[in-house]
């Protein structure tokens, strides 16, 4: 019994000198380490912490946009397609089902689109006969002007970056700053705990500023895809990739047309009509696409007959999807079984991995017959697909938005200093000279590009390519539409 006690009591020591609290029947009894002070029981603390901090992984806090590159299997390349079509309700559905019929995944896809006409800048990763059979299978379509595969040309590439950080106003604010004017950023909008920057440039330099961004912490991210235009003189063909089998001869009205805007004329792809082994080819088809001029007009519709009804306006969606091949056509396709015709369309990925945002610019009525929105049908119905992860509707809260948009002008050398200040008037940038001609790039909303182009008319306007519209919330919470809409007082 007497070895039973003192082992009982040597147990109890041994608890005693334990800097740990524990609970013995219900109470918490606080034990102090005999012969150490609590300086050292902190540091000590402190030390286990640090250790542990490094033995375990680092986790990101929040949705940071991380980039994790992986290298592309052997023989898989990535290519840039370009596609000029005749518009029509459905047309980008039908573009979006020909890769996802062949499970191609998307990497990068811009829109600029017009009321009779739109440009593709498509980029893809694949074996080069893949690539090949799809650019055959595009150029099939009906209202497909030309496909050309532009990997392999002398060209430019631009791409535009909407950025919301977390930043605070301090230090750490204009830290991000001077990382922008680095970038040559803008700053589009600022909050009281965020701030939105954008900026264009080549897919480098935009990974390469959400890779430093990314430390701050990345509430949204919202990117287009990639357009380009060749460099100097060169022009996209209006035959080109199209196979000598399946191409038509220009009519004489079309001739003449390509004559007097690529200055020289071309000649006629010979070769058999035209057909088509998925949708049905008639007369007034193929006559209409050929009629169509090259040049992408500033905006999808000027006024008088290309305007929007009285009852509709445009509203702009910000969807994120899965980035899962085939996702792009499942959403195009519930507006086009609808009759809507997409008036603006931009893709790319989203501040959070494995996620891409859409962004897109649809026409509806003002309002639905019980009051609510008048796409609130629409978006019922985009909300019940498997890769949708969320739908925001835009129109009617304070959003930023901007568009990119390149311009090739034909210009002599002395009217190139003219055009470089008209450039710095509109805030736009001097991409490519040639002897005879420049290209712009300008960024802003699509007033400002119509009024830009406006001017750049009487020099004879030889190519536009243009991004979709990318937009986002303001945290500022305010912008010239909303104001339009609230009561600012009135006058007695």
């Amino acid at each position: 019994m007497k070895l039973c006690k003192e082992r009982i009591i040597d147990a109890r020591r041994a608890a005693q000198s334990c800097p740990v609290a524990h609970v013995v029947s219900g109470r918490v009894a606080q034990r102090v380490a005999f012969g150490r002070t609590a300086t050292q029981q902190q540091q000590r603390a402190a030390h286990v912490a640090v250790r542990v901090a490094e033995a375990s992984p680092a986790k990101p806090a929040g949705d940071v946009y991380r980039v994790e590159t992986r290298p592309l299997e052997e023989g898989v390349e990535k290519h840039i397609i370009s596609i000029f079509v005749a518009d029509e309700p459905g047309l980008i559905n039908r573009v979006a089902g020909v890769f996802a019929r062949r499970g191609a995944n998307i990497e990068s896809l811009a829109v600029g689109l017009t009321v009779d006409k739109a440009l593709f800048t498509v980029v893809v990763a694949g074996k080069a006969n893949v690539v090949a059979n799809l650019v055959k299978q595009l150029g099939k379509l009906v209202k497909v002007r030309y496909v050309e595969d532009i990997t392999s040309t002398n060209r430019i590439e631009r791409e535009m970056l909407l950025l919301k950080l977390r930043v605070p106003a301090g230090s750490t604010r204009a830290e991000v700053l001077e990382l922008a004017a680095v970038f040559r950023a803008r700053v589009v909008d600022v909050g009281d705990e965020t701030l939105s920057l954008c900026v264009t440039g080549d897919p480098g330099k935009l990974t390469a500023m959400i890779k430093v961004m990314s430390k701050f912490g990345i509430e949204q991210l919202t990117r287009t895809g990639r357009i380009c235009l060749r460099r100097g003189e060169a022009l996209l063909e209006r035959s080109a990739g199209i196979p000598e089998q399946i191409a038509v001869p220009l009519p004489e009205a079309a001739k003449v047309k390509a004559a007097s805007s690529n200055g020289a004329p071309k000649a006629a792809a010979a070769g058999e009509e035209r057909g088509a082994d998925v949708y049905v080819v008639d007369d007034a088809d193929l006559k209409g696409v050929w009629d169509v001029d090259n040049v992408l007009s500033p905006t999808y519709s000027a006024s008088g007959a290309g305007a929007l009804p009285a009852d509709f306006k445009p509203y702009t969606l910000s969807i994120e999807v899965q980035d899962v091949p085939g996702v792009l056509n499942q959403v195009t396709m519930v507006f086009s079984r609808r009759g809507y015709n997409v008036q603006s369309l931009a893709v790319g990925p989203s501040e959070r991995e494995g996620l891409s945002r859409i962004v897109m610019v649809v026409p509806g009525k003002v309002s639905s017959p019980d009051g609510s929105s008048g796409i609130s049908p629409l978006l019922k119905q985009l909300s019940k697909l498997v890769f949708v992860q969320s739908i925001d509707d835009l129109t009617d809260i304070p959003f930023v938005n901007r568009e990119l948009m390149l311009v090739k002008v034909r210009c002599s050398a002395s009217q190139r200093g003219e055009l470089s200040d008209l450039a710095n008037i509109f805030r736009g940038s001097v991409l490519d000279v040639s002897p005879s001609c420049m290209t712009i790039e300008v960024v802003g909303k699509e007033d400002k590009m119509k009024a830009f182009t406006d001017l750049l008319e009487p020099y004879g306007i030889l190519e536009i390519a243009r991004t979709g519209r990318v937009a986002m919330p303001r945290d500022s919470g305010v912008n010239s539409e909303f104001l339009e809409r609230m009561s600012m007082g009135r006058v007695w």
